[in-house]
């Protein structure tokens, strides 16, 4: 358990808080991409407790600027968008996607007051299908190459989702191995080869064995933990037999994502982003090692549940998360059906908004999460002190923090510390675009060839 004021120093992320101050020093999801598509690029954004507008410009130029007009606080979402910049629609102040008033045009001719106004503006970068911001002060940091930012466009997707509580607990629900094999267990098992685009749904590498049967059947894993140039990395062994190990190889990436593997073929990049200290969006991408994403179906799958235009789930507090007894004595162990992204939304929000963490008892299974917030609060109070954090990167170090790797498979009981790397290496050199091989992973299994 924790005090109330730790608590708050890990949850809260306003401007004057210190994780807030810690969130400010990376980029984060503004929108995806597809949010600034059609005839009026313009989106009210709210993020980290602040509120600004994300437009696109006529040539194309991204910006994102606070909320409030300078001339006399009216809301710039409601703008028009021409002559090169975003319009108030009060009385007509122009500004680019730096934030200089172009034009004040209800002033007298010959007015240089314009020259004067400069509302606030945030950088704004295209990745993976996600529009990024910086609020931070001074330059922003380089992104890491890691896969999702490495992979052509045509083999990633991207996504959202919101979810009405703090990001802490929706971050840590994916740092929690133990809990897949009860959350996310079903009490039959589907057709694998129809697995496409479904979390836990496919075969395990390496055997023809569906994951749901092994999270089911051996639900007591060991979990390792290892800190990383990127964060943690977490492996959980459930032992099949004496001879077989089912591993799964999971990340978390400081400060508030997680990668972890969806199927032999693809991976999940996924941050918790705090809108305010009661709500958050997961933003994911989706990265292909095998063959080009089938982006229509992804979306269309996710659009079953989530309603436009705020990504909120059709399954949720107000009618109990799709809740039914028999479906929960007869085939999914929460009743809620067969969306894991439902199971996981009602675990964090019914913590309440933000968790009471004075209540709380961890366990052995829970070690990546104490172990991560002792890495958050370290570097809470680096940032305090006024230094630099952990993966706030320069160009030469981004490029140094590839990967990371992942992989879900069925291997030997003796050997599977090189196992899974062995796994990962073969997907990256096998796939059709330069998956790069982690550092630390190619020095173990060198033997390997492009070819295998």
């Amino acid at each position: 358990m924790m005090s109330q004021q730790q608590n708050d120093l890990i949850t809260r992320i306003g401007p004057a808080d210190p994780a807030g101050k810690l969130m400010r020093m990376y980029w984060q999801p503004a929108a995806l991409l597809d949010e600034l598509q059609g005839e009026r690029p313009i989106k009210a954004v709210k993020l980290l407790g602040q509120s600004f507008v994300l437009f696109r410009d006529e040539s194309g130029r991204y910006g994102m600027m606070d909320r409030d007009c300078p001339h006399r606080g009216a809301d710039l979402a409601f703008g028009r968008l021409e002559n090169g910049g975003l319009r108030c629609a009060f009385h007509g102040w122009l500004f680019d996607v730096n934030g200089q008033c172009l034009e004040t045009p209800a002033e007298p001719v010959g007015s240089s007051l314009c020259k004067n106004i400069k509302q606030r503006a945030y950088p704004v970068m295209e990745k993976g299908g996600i529009l990024w911001t910086y609020l931070g002060e001074g330059e922003p940091p380089a992104f890491p190459e890691i896969d999702c930012f490495a992979a052509p466009e045509a083999y990633t997707f991207a996504f959202k989702g919101l979810m009405e509580c703090n990001w802490l607990q929706a971050l840590e629900v994916g740092i929690d191995p133990a809990h897949a094999s009860f959350l996310h267990r079903f009490f039959e098992d589907e057709d694998t080869s129809v697995a496409y685009g479904k979390q836990f749904r496919g075969a395990s590498a390496d055997s023809e064995i569906p994951m749901t049967k092994v999270l089911r059947e051996f639900d007591q894993p060991i979990i390792n933990v290892e800190h990383t140039e990127f964060g943690l990395r977490l492996v959980a062994l459930r032992a099949i037999d004496e001879e077989r190990t089912h591993v799964r190889v999971t990340n978390q990436l400081f400060p508030h994502a997680f990668v972890i593997p969806m199927s032999t073929e693809m991976t999940i990049t996924q941050w918790h982003v705090p809108v305010d200290d009661k709500n958050c969006y997961w933003y994911a991408i989706f990265t292909s090692y095998t063959v080009p994403m089938d982006k229509k179906k992804m979306k269309e799958q996710r659009l079953e549940l989530y309603e436009l235009p705020e990504y909120r789930s059709r399954k949720n507090k107000a009618n109990d998360y799709g809740f039914d007894p028999h479906e929960q004595a007869h085939e999914t162990y929460t009743g809620m059906g067969a969306d894991i992204n439902v199971h996981d939304q009602w675990a964090v929000e019914s913590m309440g908004a933000i968790q009471d963490r004075t209540r709380e008892h961890l366990g052995q299974t829970d070690k990546a999460i104490i172990q991560y917030r002792r890495l958050l609060r370290q570097e809470i109070e680096k940032v305090a002190q006024g230094g630099k954090p952990f993966m706030f990167l320069d160009q030469a170090h981004a490029r140094g923090i590839q990967g990371p790797a992942t992989m879900d498979g069925i291997g030997p009981t003796k050997g599977w510390e090189t196992y899974w790397m062995e796994v990962d290496v073969k997907r990256r050199r096998g796939a059709p675009w330069a998956a790069p091989v982690p550092a630390d992973i190619a020095q173990k299994v060198s033997h390997l060839t492009a070819a295998e």
